[in-house]
């Protein structure tokens, strides 16, 4: 069990990171209420990064012209994580 902890506590960013790209991946995009937006959520309207979590899941399956149209970060957003997932594998060796 100690071990367990330990682990989690060493690889918490990468295992944050690699399990919010595993969820985003099978985010269902076709449901319109499958959004965390408390802006939305609360009946404010649509904050500035309402549609970035669709746009990464589309950026994720190669759909990037239906990424950009959800949000113009997602694509890029993608990028930023795969080199953060990289520097943080390389940096601690499993």
């Amino acid at each position: 069990m100690i071990r367990i902890g330990h682990f989690l506590l060493k690889y918490n960013e990468l295992l944050f990171w690699f399990t919010a790209l595993v969820l985003l991946f099978f985010l269902p995009v076709e449901k319109p209420a499958t959004s965390l937006c408390l802006s939305s959520l609360v009946g404010l309207g649509k904050c500035p990064g309402c549609g970035i979590g669709h746009a990464i899941h589309e950026a994720l399956h190669l759909r990037l012209r239906s990424s950009w149209q959800y949000h113009p970060l997602g694509i890029f957003a993608v990028i930023v994580i795969f080199i953060r997932l990289k520097q943080l594998l390389q940096s601690n060796t499993l």
